[in-house]
């Protein structure tokens, strides 16, 4: 029994040192990016997702959301839900076409900005997101690579989109955007 248990102990350590070795080996930085169209104007989905404290009405991974004072000349924001509390900073507003967000935390496991492009579409529009992350903690870094995947969070966020708009718009692969 006892060797069974020293097996069992090894083949657990073994496995953490190879995640640990992975994480390492993998980048930091990565570039996700999906998109849905729409039935509405841009006007109408950029008022939706900046309006950042309506945000727990419609987004099922966020509970509360505080508005913050600016920093840096920046607006900015605290999402509380799933995945913790973020503070995020709003980099980029151009009504109607285009949003950018910056988590401007720096004690978490990862980082990053969300792009927001918005563009007209036949009868419509579409909302295109880029995800510029970066995963600071290798272990964090493999579950993300291997586990979870990098397109979770936008392929959630924009399903709260779609049906908030009490659409079935189909989340798909996007077109990675620059700053």
């Amino acid at each position: 029994m006892l060797k069974i248990v020293l097996m069992a102990g090894a083949a657990v350590v073994s496995a953490a040192f190879v995640v640990v070795v992975i994480g390492f080996l993998l980048p930091k930085q990565h570039v996700a990016s999906r998109t849905i169209t729409l039935k509405r104007k841009p006007e109408d989905v950029f008022l939706l997702i900046s309006d950042f404290k309506a945000a727990p009405s419609w987004r099922s991974d966020v509970r509360e959301v505080d508005l913050l004072p600016p920093a840096e000349g920046h607006l900015r924001y605290r999402e509380k839900g799933t995945n913790g509390a973020i503070t995020m900073d709003i980099v980029e507003s151009n009504p109607s076409s285009r949003m950018v967000t910056r988590i401007a935390d720096k004690d978490l496991p990862f980082g990053g900005i969300w792009i927001f492009d918005i563009s007209s579409a036949r009868d419509g529009c579409r909302l295109n997101i880029t995800e510029r992350g970066e995963i600071y903690n290798p272990v964090f870094r493999f579950v993300s690579r291997f586990v979870l995947g990098y397109h979770r969070t936008l392929d959630t966020y924009l399903q709260n989109v779609s049906r908030k708009f009490e659409e079935s718009a189909l989340v798909q692969e996007g077109t990675a955007a620059n700053l």
